[in-house]
Parts: structure tokens; C-alpha cells; sequence
């Protein structure tokens, strides 16, 4: 294998070690990996600066980033090197997630993971290819022994693609310790990577975290822009608060020769100088990739796309990033001083920015001048623990407002209100009313149970059943379910909030219309006029699914085939494109004069691209080419390639 490290002089070994050093110092916690950090070359181009798309402990949509994107120009094919020597325990293709990796496994135990790449070096390509073919698989997963693709530190291993989910043309690089958890790759001393910006703050939010807080006289979830000054972010006007308050940041961190925004791995609020939470993202454990909906405020995230760090624990929120914070987070705002509050953000490299504002305690008035006026006569929403409701001032004296439980009225008196407009608290830690009635007007709220974080609960009505095991929730579950029939005669099962858990639940629907009850035939989740397969298996008239978030669900037949489109077939390569409408493609299969032929599969892409076991060897003769859809339904493709 080809070397492409080479060390110019020993001052060059000097400056990562005081590097490595001086990163380490950075941090009040020392790590004996850093002891390590002149042992490892970085793998792209070392000794090149290098641009980053991706840090390690990055929140993104579904889980936590674990590693560096290291960026190859928008090119493919850099070469790729081993960070230390050891060999490769593992290979990998998939026509999602990682693409084709590679693991390597190194003397200290630690395992270094490189992904979405293009192509494997030969040896390891070959055998690859060979097994394949042997095991008729596109996908495929492989352990090798110790000894079989032995490697030395800089030899060539790969070369970088866009493979997988990748967005574009890039390196994901991991290091992970002895069991299995993922480590920050920048505290390796890699002096490619190069930072001198400090992180960046955008925006501030605040959070009633029970019924009796508030923010500015208001109950609720609020965002404040940021003004800058240096590295210094600042609100100009305090915040009027009381209560339980939990604060949340939009911020991201960026690095030298790139314009992409990474994670804050280290953030540390103090309130009148004292510090009360801490949050440091240094290993992540790769079980726990959908954690991240504990870290992140998933409610906003789904609204609007922005992911705003939780500066506070949910009780669900297990996670070990804050063993060194002093309490939750959760604010407690009393008295009549006002506080200063301090958030600081440090990158890896010590680059260090804050956040200032102040909160002045006020005690909750029953008048609020300044609410906004309703927009509709009678509006009801969860917010986590509480159910707000929202109305307009009765015309008459004579209703009120009353909230149902199990057919028992209790009078409810405004949390406050204005002229125009009255809003109700309900805790539901304490009640789950069924309805509420307002100046007359009744809202069913379809609540249906709190369910716990901590146990397993099964829920039973002639429309679902439901089972959520131990520990799937991150949090208390308020939940809710109704049943309806849209104008398209489409009937929605509709469960929420729209929460992810850390496991699937067990759904079963008991539809009211009748289906055929066949494979081609599933739940769906819907998002408008948009579906996506769930899939099901149907008994005595019910079918039963087992999803990891809840939404509105349908059930809907697919009976049209996949759609395959030739691009060119000759006798040297072969390329389609194939796609399906509804459920999606489950498997393909193609065939050269009767004899398996294997496909590179590219599911952001739907292409699909032969590969000869004998590159000399002519693709002539009768091709076939067979798609399935996850509903069953079939679409084959025949030619005589000549």
C-alpha cells in the first residue's frame, strides 16, 4: 500500500505535540487521549489544511453526528489514509447510511471509521467483490480477522466518495474508543483542522416549564434575536420572569476554510456568577443516537427546522454530558433582585463567546395589556405539562368556563387575560379533562392518558391499541388519539403529540372501512398530501406497526409496480434508474443469461450500476432486471444486449 505521510522535519512532530497539548489545557477535565494525539495521521490529505462540513456531537435531525465531515472539494476519489496502523476489521456496503465503509482497528483498541467512500483500495475491493457475488447481495456487512488486511499508518485504504446518505462529496471520519463510543477526532491533535472563530449565538428562547411560570407576563415558549458586540451576544431589554424557567440556544460553531455550520459541544450557564448546568459532549454512545431529541427542542425543530440546544434536562434526559453540571437547568425565579445570566460557548481549539441577559423576577399579573388579540374564538394546545386555553371574551356574562372530567364540570377561572381575550391553565400532571367549554363553545381535547417514562403502558379503545414498553419515552407522554374521514374518504388515525421515542411502539388499527387484507395493502404515515410506508401485518380484520414517532397514519393499497428506467445497456456497463410511487423499493435483482449480476444501488440517486466479478468480461446477452416495492408488486426489465 501506498504512503502518504511523511513527516518533513521533527520540528513539524514537535508542533502537534504542543498543539495537542494546548488543546488539551483547554479544558478543565484532562483526557489521556490527548497523551495519544501525535499518534494518529489525519486522512485526507495530511498535513494539508483541511475543511470541515461536520464536527463530532453536531445535532442533526435523527441522531447525533459522531465524527468529522471532512470536505474533498466537491471532488471524488481523494485518497484516503489510514490515521494510525492496525488493520481492517471491517467493510461494509449499503445503498443508504454509511455507504461503503471501512473499519480499522488499531493497537491502543480504539477503531477508526471511514465513510460514504467511493471505492475500497484493490485487495480489500476484490475480496469484497468476490463475497458479493458469492452471497448474491448488493448490501452487504463483513468482519475480517487480525492479520488478513493488515495496514501501517498513512497507507492508502480507500478513496473518497458520496456514497450512502451522504449530501455531497466527502470524508465521515469516527474514532471510537474500546467500547464502542464515539470520541471527539479533534482531541487526536490533528493540526489540519484549524479554528480560530468562536462559536456564534443567533437566538435566545425561554420556557414556562410549569403552568404557574412566565415569561414576560405570559405563559409559553418565546425567542429573542441576539445582538452582537464581539464575541459578546446580548439582549439590550431584561426579561420579566417568575417561576420555573428553562432556557434554549440557537448557536452553531464554525472552523477555518469552511461556511458550514458545526456543533457546541461545550456550553456552561451561570446565573449571578454561579454556575448552574453544564453540558460537554466528549463520547457519544452510538446506542443512543436518537437521544438527541432530549438535547434538542423537538417541537421547533419540526416547525421550522432550527435546533435549539436545551439548556436545561427533561426528566427523561439520561444522557451523561452534564456529570459535571451542578443541577438541570431548570431556572427558579423569585424574589425581587434581578439576575445576570451568563451562557458560555467553547469550541475544541478554546475559542470562547457568551451570551448575556438579565432576568427581573415579576410576579404574575391577572391582567395582561399586551396580549395579542385571538384569532379564533376557542383554541386548545399542549404545551409539554399544561393545556392552554385560548378565548375570546364571552358576549355574555353569563357563560363561563368549565373543564370536563368524565362528565363532572369544574369551574375554571383565566391564569390572566385582557380586554379581549381570556387563557386557561390546566395541569395535567393533576387532571386530563375530556372537554372544555368556553363562552359556551366545547372543546374535546381527545386526551386520552399520561403515560409514564419509566414503565411499560398498554392503552385499549375499540378504534387502536397501543403498547409503549419501558423506557421508550424521554419524557411523560400526554397522550392523545382521535379517528376521522377526510373528504378523499381516507380514514386518519391520528396519535400525538408528535414525539420520537428511543424504540418502537406497538400500534394496532382497527379500521372501519374495508381493506383487502394483503401485503399490498399498509399504513402509511401522512404529512399532508405526502406518505410514507410503515408497512403492518394484518389478523382478524386488524393490522398492527410498530412505529418510533407518532403522527396520523393511514391505510392505503399499492398495486402499481415500480417504475424502471433504462439509461444505456451495453456490453460494457449498465446503468438504470429505478423508483416506485408509494411504498418505496424493497429489493432488486439482476440476471446475464441466467446468472446473478450484481448492481450498485444509490438510493438518494434511485441509479443503478453494473459490476463485472471479471472486468474483462462482456455484458453481452439477455439481461433481466427485476424491482419489488415493499407492497410486493413487481416490475421486470428484458433486453438483448449486443
Amino acid at each position: 500500500m501506498k504512503n502518504y505521510w511523511n513527516l518533513k522535519s521533527s520540528k513539524a512532530g514537535v508542533i502537534l505535540f504542543l498543539l495537542a497539548h494546548v488543546a488539551a489545557a483547554q479544558f478543565s477535565e484532562p483526557d489521556v487521549d490527548v497523551v495519544k494525539a501525535n499518534t494518529y495521521v489525519f486522512p485526507i490529505r495530511p498535513g494539508n489544511p483541511a475543511s470541515l462540513s461536520g464536527t463530532m456531537g453536531e445535532l442533526r435531525s435523527t441522531h447525533f453526528h459522531t465524527g468529522l465531515d471532512i470536505r474533498t472539494n466537491n471532488e471524488l476519489n481523494w485518497p484516503v489514509v489510514a490515521a494510525q496502523k492496525g488493520y481492517i476489521s471491517r467493510a461494509g456496503v449499503s445503498p443508504s447510511g454509511y455507504g461503503n465503509v471501512l473499519y480499522v482497528k488499531h493497537p491502543d483498541g480504539n477503531t477508526t471509521v471511514y465513510a460514504h467512500l467511493n471505492k475500497f483500495n484493490d485487495a480489500v475491493h476484490n475480496y469484497v467483490l468476490r463475497e458479493r457475488y458469492r452471497r448474491k447481495t448488493s448490501s452487504i456487512d463483513l468482519y475480517f480477522r487480525e492479520g488478513q488486511f493488515p495496514v501501517n499508518k498513512g497507507d492508502t485504504i480507500a478513496f473518497s466518495g458520496n456514497t450512502g446518505s451522504s449530501g455531497g462529496p466527502h470524508l465521515h471520519f469516527d474514532i471510537r474508543d474500546p467500547n464502542n463510543l464515539a470520541l471527539n477526532p479533534l482531541k487526536y491533535g490533528f493540526a489540519e483542522v484549524r479554528d480560530h472563530v468562536p462559536p456564534v449565538a443567533q437566538k435566545v428562547a425561554f420556557k414556562t416549564l410549569d403552568k404557574d411560570s412566565r415569561i414576560n407576563d405570559r405563559f409559553g415558549r418565546f425567542e429573542f434575536y441576539l445582538q452582537r458586540s464581539g464575541n459578546d451576544y446580548l439582549l439590550s431589554q431584561p426579561i420579566l420572569a417568575y417561576g420555573t424557567i428553562g432556557i434554549e440556544l440557537l448557536a452553531h460553531d464554525v472552523v477555518d476554510n469552511a461556511r458550514f455550520k458545526c456543533g457546541v459541544n461545550h456550553i456552561e450557564v451561570y446565573m449571578d456568577s454561579v454556575l448552574v448546568f453544564k453540558q460537554n459532549i466528549e463520547r457519544l454512545n452510538l446506542t443512543q443516537g436518537r437521544s438527541i431529541y432530549t438535547v434538542l427542542d423537538f417541537r421547533k425543530m419540526l416547525a421550522d427546522g432550527n435546533r435549539f440546544y436545551k439548556l436545561y434536562q427533561d426528566d427523561g434526559n439520561t444522557l451523561n454530558f452534564y456529570s459535571q453540571s451542578p443541577g438541570n437547568g431548570k431556572l427558579k425565579v423569585k424574589g425581587t433582585n434581578q439576575s445576570n445570566v451568563r451562557i458560555v460557548m467553547q469550541d475544541f481549539h478554546g475559542n470562547t463567546s457568551t451570551v448575556r441577559f438579565r432576568l427581573r423576577p415579576s410576579e404574575p399579573p391577572r391582567e395582561v395589556i399586551t396580549l395579542e388579540t385571538p384569532k379564533a374564538d376557542v383554541t386548545a394546545d399542549v404545551q409539554d405539562n399544561t393545556l392552554v386555553i385560548s378565548s375570546r371574551m364571552c358576549e355574555s356574562e353569563e357563560y363561563g368556563a368549565q373543564a370536563y372530567v368524565r362528565g363532572q364540570p369544574t369551574e375554571l377561572e383565566p391564569a390572566y387575560f385582557n380586554a379581549s381575550k381570556n387563557v386557561y391553565l390546566i395541569d395535567l400532571r393533576k387532571t386530563l379533562p375530556d372537554s372544555v367549554v368556553v363562552c359556551g363553545q366545547s372543546i374535546v381535547t381527545n386526551l386520552k392518558a399520561m403515560v409514564p417514562s419509566t414503565m411499560e403502558y398498554k392503552y385499549f379503545s375499540d378504534l387502536m391499541d397501543i403498547r409503549f414498553p419501558n423506557r421508550a419515552l424521554y419524557d411523560t407522554l400526554y397522550f392523545t388519539a382521535t379517528h376521522s374521514r377526510r373528504a378523499d374518504s381516507l380514514e386518519i388515525f391520528s396519535l400525538g403529540p408528535q414525539e420520537p421515542f428511543s424504540r418502537s411502539i406497538t400500534v394496532t388499527l382497527k379500521p372501519t372501512h374495508a381493506y383487502a387484507m394483503s401485503k399490498t395493502t399498509a399504513v402509511y404515515r401522512t404529512t399532508g398530501r405526502s406518505y410514507s410506508y410503515e408497512g403492518g401485518e394484518w389478523a382478524n380484520g386488524k393490522i398492527t406497526f410498530y412505529p418510533r414517532e407518532l403522527g396520523d397514519f393511514t391505510i392505503l393499497t399499492d398495486t402499481i409496480p415500480p417504475v424502471i428506467t433504462r439509461i444505456y445497456a451495453n456490453t460494457n456497463a449498465i446503468r438504470f434508474k429505478i423508483g416506485d410511487g408509494l411504498s418505496g423499493i424493497a429489493s432488486f435483482e439482476a440476471t446475464l443469461n441466467g446468472k446473478w449480476l450484481l448492481m450498485n444501488y444509490d438510493a438518494k440517486t434511485g441509479i443503478l450500476v453494473s459490476e463485472k466479478l471479471d472486468p474483462k468480461a462482456s455484458l453481452a446477452g439477455d439481461f433481466e432486471l427485476t424491482v419489488t416495492d415493499q407492497a410486493g408488486n413487481k416490475k421486470t426489465y428484458s433486453q438483448k444486449i449486443q
